[in-house]
């Protein structure tokens, strides 16, 4: 009889081992891999810098210069070096500047790698952010050199790539959300290689049990805040009070990953996580800690729930508003969607038409994962560096009312 008892234990514990393995996101093959073991990253010396009076530091999260000097008497250099090489052009830079006396100055930005690429915001607040005007600096004076025209005094002035919105402001935006609104849970999915929270938000109404699920993904890639800015209203939208919400979120469930590279966002990486590896290329063997995090957790809750995932979107930002979508050999769950779906963009914003750019699977990246995984769309939601954000969030908040409407009718 004892050996029935242990016999029939050891089943169930094999059957348990079973189920959790087939919670695990799938290997993936890619006609394109990349090699996303960790590399090692050239850590900024977080420091304060002095010459003649004016002040720069890095001293903060979502800062990068890694070096400051005195040129002459009114020119002063700053120093830009990305985390690890290769890398693509994201020439980030953020630091902070004062003067012990109000004066005048020409800041040079010096990239050892790539070119200058985007417009200088400056803020004294963190909050309030104005793009320098393009006859205050220019990049003619050497390729890899741009030069800004500022007036600087004792209160202490943020020049930055983009604007400033790190992890505890990424938080702080969950916990609003979450105080707000009762059927949405803020979920703490694991950490980051440093230990971050990578947060989640789980979003349904009634039981989340069998429902189809659409999921989000932000901030992959530390500098590109116009997408991080489009996927806040596109989620928020989703939230309000108005009939179309209340059908979309009884019908559906929605998992928000908002940022999953907080190590590189608050680092003020170019690209790359705190691995050294861009973790939009680690979505078939998910070696970084992120994609491990985010995989297993969205797997793990949407097979053990019964939810079919019909749709996945990940907004990102480039040089110009595009949609990376899926050619029409891939029929997903949803397929034809994508194609209601811009049109119907297109056809509620005058003077706008989407730029629709389909290519077929290659390199690891989210939206191939979307489909390979769990046979869903997947679309990359490109926004454009220096798109206007009043008309980031308009097309935002156009774009989530129009996929709720496809697919409360679905």
């Amino acid at each position: 009889m004892k050996h029935y008892f242990l016999a029939g234990i050891s089943v169930i514990v094999l059957l348990m081992c079973l189920g959790c393995n087939s919670y695990k996101p799938d290997i993936l093959e890619f006609p394109m891999p990349e090699d996303t073991e960790t590399k090692s990253i050239n850590l900024q010396l977080k420091t304060s810098y002095r010459f003649d009076g004016v002040y720069a530091d890095n001293e903060f999260d979502g800062a990068r210069m890694n070096g400051f000097r005195q040129v002459n008497d009114s020119t002063f250099r700053v120093i830009i070096s990305p985390e690890n090489t290769p890398i693509n052009q994201s020439s980030y830079y953020s630091f902070r500047l004062r003067s012990e006396q109000k004066r005048k100055i020409d800041l040079e930005i010096e990239y050892s790698e790539h070119l200058h690429r985007y417009v200088p915001k400056l803020s004294f607040d963190r909050k309030h952010w104005t793009a320098l005007d393009s006859t205050k600096f220019d990049t003619l004076k050497a390729g890899n050199l741009a030069t800004l025209k500022l007036e600087i005094d004792e209160q202490a002035l943020f020049v930055s790539a983009q604007e400033l919105y790190c992890s505890a402001e990424n938080e702080s935006w969950i916990d609003s959300l979450s105080t707000k609104h009762e059927f949405l849970a803020k979920v703490n999915t694991g950490n980051s290689k440093l230990g971050r929270d990578i947060w989640c938000l789980d979003i349904y109404k009634g039981e989340k049990k069998s429902k189809d699920v659409i999921v989000i993904f932000g901030r992959l890639h530390p500098p590109e805040i116009t997408g991080y800015f489009a996927m806040q209203t596109f989620v928020e939208t989703m939230l309000t009070s108005e009939l179309l919400s209340e059908q979309f979120l009884e019908k559906y469930r929605v998992i928000v990953y908002p940022m999953i590279n907080p190590d590189g966002v608050d680092m003020g990486h170019w690209r790359h996580n705190a691995g050294g590896i861009d973790i939009n290329r680690d979505w078939s063997h998910y070696r970084q800690e992120e994609c491990k995090v985010v995989a297993n957790h969205l797997v793990e809750t949407t097979k053990r729930n019964k939810n079919k995932v019909i749709l996945g979107l990940d907004f990102h930002s480039t040089q110009e508003d595009v949609y990376y979508t899926l050619t029409s050999n891939r029929k997903s769950h949803i397929f034809g969607f994508k194609d209601l779906w811009l049109n119907a963009i297109d056809n509620s914003i005058p003077g706008y038409s989407p730029n629709d750019e389909p290519y077929d699977l290659n390199q690891p990246i989210t939206k191939g994962w979307f489909y390979l995984q769990f046979g869903a769309e997947g679309i990359t939601y490109e926004v454009g560096d220096e798109t206007d954000r009043a008309f980031v969030r308009q097309k935002a908040k156009v774009a989530a009312i129009e996929m709720m409407k496809l697919l409360v009718l679905r």
